[in-house]
């Protein structure tokens, strides 16, 4: 099954759950960007509904995932539920429905209500998937991206995406094609404004940082691009890459405070 026949299987089941209180499935991440990998890339996408779900909703949304979990590639689905009206009028960090992700899969097999808490769930991540959704999102289905999403200020996508890197340091070692394209990334958009993926974060490094970093840089892009298994890191080039960006962050988000 091809990604988008197994979206538009997801987009059918949900749209049979939600029925008219379903106001549009939206992607974004790597497949908004056009860089979508099956052995390293997630299917990202924000379900936005009219009012506050039932537990039996939350339950059956969930499935669906799990149903085509075999069928999903390698990284699997990250989804969220989100209200049409905390789409409109923005705060940060964004209420949430329902979350799910490869991360979550095990909690949810062994007690699936652990995911489906009815007290108020905040997410600071939506930030920045809102963003990506209003400047490249893709509409699986529904209202048009203008008139769900409103404005996401710019200091909200900056606290969503410096804190997707706070734990960079610790991730550096265990996932650093994810920490080193990441780092690229938030770093990319302080110092040229501009939202990138991972691969334009990388494109926009090459260019733009020392080139004693090149190596480091080159081995992260091409793995994220390769359909092979990981080609090993000089971990001490890795860390020390790792401890440059964050000073060279640090210090562009001091600039931004004067």
């Amino acid at each position: 099954m091809s990604v988008q026949e197994l979206l538009n299987c997801v987009k059918k089941d949900y749209q049979d759950i939600l029925g008219q209180q379903l106001t549009g499935i939206y992607l974004h991440g790597s497949l908004a960007f056009g860089c979508f990998n099956t052995l390293k890339s997630d299917l990202d996408f924000i379900v936005v509904v009219q009012s506050k779900l039932s537990l039996g909703a939350k339950l059956a949304l969930l499935y669906v995932l799990e149903k085509y979990h075999t069928m999903a590639p390698q990284k699997g689905f990250e989804m969220s539920v989100v209200l049409v009206s905390d789409c409109r009028h923005f705060c940060y960090p964004t209420p949430y429905e329902l979350h799910f992700s490869n991360m979550w899969r095990e909690i949810y097999l062994k007690n699936p209500l652990s995911l489906c808490a009815t007290e108020s769930k905040r997410d600071p991540d939506l930030a920045g998937h809102f963003k990506v959704i209003k400047q490249c999102g893709i509409v699986l289905c529904g209202k048009p991206i203008s008139e769900v999403f409103g404005e996401i200020s710019t200091h909200a996508y900056i606290q969503s995406i410096v804190n997707d890197i706070k734990d960079a340091k610790a991730m550096i070692i265990n996932r650093p094609t994810y920490t080193i394209l990441n780092l690229c990334r938030v770093l990319g958009y302080l110092q040229s404004g501009k939202i990138l993926s991972k691969e334009q974060g990388a494109e926009w490094a090459l260019s733009a940082l020392d080139s004693q970093w090149r190596m480091v840089i080159r081995t992260a892009l091409n793995n994220y691009r390769s359909s092979d298994s990981e080609v090993h890191y000089s971990y001490e080039d890795a860390v020390a890459f790792c401890d440059c960006l964050l000073k060279k962050i640090r210090k562009s988000l001091e600039l931004r405070k004067k």
